[in-house]
């Protein structure tokens, strides 16, 4: 096992004897077999081994074996009581979930601290697959069934090649003192049950049962690779980025397997589940225009032959333009320059920009979000419209009807900004002066 073990460091680029470490080690088989590997194969390593108080005085025996081991070895040895059940009552996790949170920060400040090239710890080929298993009972996408990494941030996982048998074998060979942890052979753990229940029925069924199951998974793995290599060219050329907004053609979709999976690696990064996907993709074919669908502060709205992806409205905007002021600012995204013309204006028929006439205005005037029963007459128009109305006429999607200001002069809406100016307050022969609001 040693010469394998050299060999697949070397060839696979994860440790190297120029290099120091931190080796993560707890007492038991598989870190003992992991650190004499290393000590045999001429790598730096100093020990770094949590006491979680949570069995006692196994815990402090299991500290004690470890220094010996240490002592042994002629490597350092550092070592952190913890207070797991403090952490999870604060953090509202499980047991095992505050001993993993706790141990991997520490890794990772004590890797920091001792400017080291990596915390090494001893997950093994039955670890992955129990890995792999438990995220398959947890409903898990494509990534859960890659299970752990070899090198993952600082954490290092050289052992992953090797099964408990090749470990128990070396433990054995060597003649290898270890700790057990009794809590190992608890089945109430998911962990554990997989480990002594369900492997036994999977060996027995066929003795290289868990080996060809890793197999599968790491095609599964490779697999996965060239999904995610797709995926990013179908997003470069589908999904469109407009201001704070992205938008995406259900054309893009037509005739496309999987779009459920691409429509998820979409918008995962802000917070929609898988579920939430699937009533999305059906809300498409039922041709559900103006639903809606809400994760945090993020919304995805079908609007008609698209979806629209953008923040959802933070709250009530509501300012002054006073009369010196040379711009504004809607929200984070939109701003406006200001311009104040005597003499030699042009007519501007984009509806981002007005040009209002500045003699029929009150300053200072008000910017704030439309509101129900709001209403003007937008240009052109002889009668006064609701801004409700005006805003389904004009087919403004429902994701952008929240974010929609209005500036008012004297309470009167002077402009639905970026969309039409009030038909009262336009430029005429008659202007002397205009106010130019131009979006920036």
């Amino acid at each position: 096992m040693l010469r394998r073990f050299i060999q697949h460091v070397r060839e696979n680029n994860i440790l190297d004897v120029d290099n120091r470490y931190l080796l993560a080690i707890s007492g038991g088989i598989d870190s003992v077999v992991l650190a004499h590997l290393m000590d045999r194969a001429g790598f730096t390593f100093s020990f770094l081994h949590c006491n979680f108080q949570l069995r006692g005085k196994e815990s402090d025996a299991d500290e004690v074996f470890v220094r010996e081991l240490a002592q042994k070895l002629n490597c350092a040895v550092h070592v952190k009581v913890f207070e797991p059940e403090t952490y999870m009552k604060a953090q509202g996790v499980s047991l095992q979930m505050a001993a993993r949170e706790l141990r991997y920060g520490w890794f990772e400040q004590m890797n920091r601290d001792n400017q080291t090239d990596g915390v090494v710890v001893a997950h093994h080929a039955d670890d992955q697959l129990e890995t792999i298993l438990l995220n398959l009972l947890r409903g898990t996408g494509i990534e859960g069934l890659y299970g752990m990494s070899e090198k993952r941030g600082c954490v290092l996982r050289p052992l992953l090649p090797f099964s408990r048998a090749d470990i128990q074998a070396y433990l054995t060979n060597k003649s290898l003192h270890w700790r057990e942890d009794s809590s190992n052979l608890k089945t109430i753990y998911k962990r554990n049950f997989i480990r002594h229940e369900l492997f036994p029925l999977l060996q027995k069924f066929d003795p290289k049962g868990p080996e060809l199951m890793n197999y599968s998974f790491d095609r599964v793995k490779d697999t996965g690779k060239a999904f995610f290599y797709f995926f990013e060219q179908w997003l470069r050329q589908h999904v469109i980025q407009v201001s704070s907004y992205e938008y995406l053609d259900f054309k893009s979709l037509e005739g496309v397997p999987g779009k459920t999976s691409l429509l998820f690696y979409w918008l995962r990064s802000k917070g929609f589940v898988y579920a939430q996907v699937k009533e999305m993709v059906q809300a498409m074919a039922d041709s559900v225009s103006g639903k809606c669908f809400f994760s945090g502060s993020w919304m995805v709205n079908i609007d008609r032959e698209r979806l629209i992806l953008g923040k959802k409205q933070s709250g009530e905007v509501s300012m002054t333009v006073e009369t010196h002021a040379i711009s504004f600012r809607t929200d984070d995204q939109t701003s406006y320059e200001i311009i104040h013309l005597r003499e030699g204006w042009q007519l501007d028929r984009s509806t981002d920009n007005a040009l209002l006439d500045r003699q029929l205005l009150e300053f200072p005037l008000q910017v704030r979000n439309w509101e129900q029963g709001d209403k003007f007459r937008p240009l052109g128009m002889a009668q006064f419209k609701k801004v409700s109305d005006f805003l389904i006429d004009t087919k403004v999607p429902l994701i952008l009807k929240d974010r929609v200001k209005v500036l008012c002069s004297a309470g009167e809406i002077v402009w639905v900004i970026g969309h039409r100016i009030d038909d009262r307050f336009k430029i005429t022969q008659a202007t002397k002066e205009v106010v130019y609001f131009k979006k920036k």
